[in-house]
């Protein structure tokens, strides 16, 4: 890992829309082409869409995939600094997030614009605001740690990533888009909420952070979860049980975030009964093998409910606890004692 990147979204062959290669542009991953793609028609045009399913194409688009190596580099790096000491992993850290975010030639302009376009069709969407989803998060935990006193991170570091989020920021407050994906009414709401309250908090704006988990409480959790601890909106979809622990994880994170500004998530029952315990409670015959899934689900995995039942668990929920020696070890072992924060551990496109 210390020996990959850094990577810069400016090294992309494709040129975004806007014409400028700092412009974050990705694909969406759920369309696809309903006609050969000829030189008339390179893109195989009209595009249509198929729910859970992934377009390869996807792939040759670069920004997506090295945004990923970024998120995850960097926060494995400097958690690899954190319990060892190596410089080297912190230095490469540090060197990997002043590429993407702060170098002038280099670094990303702080937007979504051109996120999950759709060839011939749009040129970018809201709904690719949820590309940066929960691993931008983990990336903010990463520059926390090198906040610490890291070798290779320096003032001019922290400043410039600082300045970074609060134009990020911004954006995804004031912007159409920003404001289109804070209205949805799925995942792709909550991970919104999750989103901009991580980087408030990151950035030193604790009270529109604590607004949003406020808001969450009755904007989120009452219309997302039933008191039975379903999740309708997310058992719609063909791959409902990673959607129903995808949402969970941006819940879990807005309940750890809610620690340290004193919105405690956990313990909110709306007054139709719906909670995060019991959304939890929900997946565990499933994610034990007690009971199989009785929802759709494309490529069911047991172990993407694990770090949500860590979780719950930690909060007092007792079935989580007791679920625990049962759960399915996810591939690389069970870290959940090692990270700050959960993850969805199942390998899928978000859309």
């Amino acid at each position: 890992m210390d020996e990959a990147g850094p990577w810069t979204v400016t090294d992309k062959d494709q040129v975004p829309p806007s014409g400028d290669k700092h412009d974050y542009f990705s694909q969406a991953p759920y369309w696809w082409p309903s006609r050969p793609k000829t030189e008339d028609n390179p893109y195989g045009c009209p595009y249509v869409q198929k729910d859970g399913q992934r377009n390869p194409d996807v792939d040759k688009m670069t920004d997506r995939p090295e945004a990923g190596k970024v998120f995850e580099s960097a926060y494995e790096l400097s958690l690899a600094w954190y319990y060892t000491g190596e410089r080297a992993y912190a230095e490469h850290a540090a060197d990997i997030l002043r590429t993407w975010f702060v170098t002038p030639a280099t670094r990303m302009n702080p937007n979504l614009n051109h996120a999950q376009f759709i060839p011939c069709k749009y040129d970018g969407r809201s709904i690719g605001i949820i590309d940066f989803s929960q691993a931008f998060t983990s990336l903010l935990d990463a520059a926390a740690l090198l906040d610490t006193g890291a070798p290779g991170w320096s003032k001019s570091d922290h400043a410039g990533f600082r300045t970074w989020n609060k134009q990020f920021l911004d954006w995804l407050v004031n912007s159409d888009f920003g404001k289109e994906e804070g209205a949805a009414e799925n995942n792709h709401g909550t991970f919104y909420d999750m989103q901009v309250a991580a980087i408030a908090t990151a950035v030193g704006d604790r009270d529109r952070a604590r607004q949003v988990l406020l808001d969450a409480r009755t904007k989120r959790i009452d219309t997302q979860i039933a008191a039975d601890g379903t999740q309708p909106q997310e058992l719609k979809r063909t791959r409902s049980f990673h959607y129903s622990t995808f949402n969970l994880v941006a819940y879990t994170r807005m309940a750890a975030i809610g620690k340290h500004i004193g919105v405690d998530l956990w313990n909110y029952t709306g007054p139709g009964g719906g909670n995060l315990f019991k959304a939890v409670d929900l997946l565990l015959p499933a994610a034990t093998g007690a009971a199989p899934w009785p929802y759709p689900e494309l490529d069911f995995r047991a172990y993407a409910a694990s770090d949500i039942v860590h979780a719950a668990a930690d909060a007092g929920d007792r079935k989580a606890r007791a679920a625990l020696p049962k759960l399915q070890t996810p591939p690389g072992g069970d870290l959940w004692a090692l990270r700050p924060a959960v993850e969805q551990l199942d390998s899928i496109a978000q859309g």
